[in-house]
């Protein structure tokens, strides 16, 4: 539940974010993207979901529509009323050769994002220029820039201070590069707001679409036991640390990690 609040908050805010640079590949990026402000040429921006490119797509044209490429008779009408238009998400359209065709008739400037379905002898007939932003596992101090900036915003969004977000132990999730880096900072802002009352209130609402059965308090004790063994693990890091903060016997202690073996409660022997 706490996710869904989050993929909530962090789908209705607003993108303002500046395409920020730190690594010398988004620096780069930057740069060629300045250049092409002031040249009448269709650009292409490629890479994995959530690199940037509609962000660096509005560092070129910031006044432009911005049309989705599966909306194909939306872009062929903007095509024919605006000077330029910006394309998000080229791989989701219907007709690439109608697209050359339409923006060769109207002279329609087009800066456009999208990842590899379309070979280089396809596009090169509309872009005269590619441009290819590499996936944030590629470009750490970028990572550190975005994981601070989200956090300002996340603070801002829950009304925390400051200082609410703490880096300790935190590995940025970047399966989806800046999307999925975002959602776990706000996720992490989150969890670091709330209380003892919220996180009973949290639980009661998951478990009351959920119970029914004949054997709910066995079901759902993972629920306590996973996250107790699992924090202890982190912090008292062996098991006879933890056996003991917790009041219980190491055989009881193993037995509980071996029932929840499918969660990886992984701990030392000592």
């Amino acid at each position: 539940m706490i996710a869904d609040v989050v993929e909530a908050v962090v789908t209705t805010v607003v993108d303002v974010t500046n395409f920020l640079t730190a690594s010398s590949a988004s620096f780069e990026a930057f740069k060629t993207a300045n250049l092409l402000k002031g040249l009448s040429v269709n650009a292409m921006i490629m890479g994995e979901r959530g690199t940037g490119k509609l962000t660096l797509a509005r560092t070129i044209l910031p006044s432009a529509p911005i049309i989705n490429g599966d909306s194909f008779d939306e872009l062929l009408s903007a095509l024919e009323t605006n000077d330029a238009v910006i394309i998000h998400r080229l791989d989701g359209i219907a007709n690439l050769k109608r697209l050359e065709e339409t923006v060769k008739k109207t002279k329609t400037r087009i800066i456009a994002t999208g990842g590899f379905r379309f070979s280089s002898e396809q596009l090169e007939n509309i872009f005269s220029i590619r441009l290819l932003l590499p996936p944030l596992r590629e470009r750490p101090e970028d990572i550190a820039l975005l994981t601070d900036r989200f956090a300002r915003e996340a603070s801002e969004t829950f009304a925390q201070g400051d200082d609410s977000f703490s880096v300790k132990e935190f590995l940025p999730d970047v399966s989806e590069n800046a999307l999925s880096l975002r959602r776990q900072v706000y996720l992490q802002c989150l969890l670091e707001s709330i209380d003892e009352n919220n996180l009973m209130e949290i639980m009661e609402q998951f478990l009351i679409q959920r119970l029914g059965s004949n054997n709910d308090y066995r079901t759902f004790l993972h629920l306590y036991e996973v996250p107790l063994i699992r924090a202890g693990i982190k912090r008292f890091k062996s098991q006879l640390q933890l056996s003991d903060k917790l009041g219980l016997n190491r055989n009881t202690l193993r037995k509980k990690i071996a029932e929840h073996a499918e969660y990886k409660l992984e701990i030392k022997e000592s």
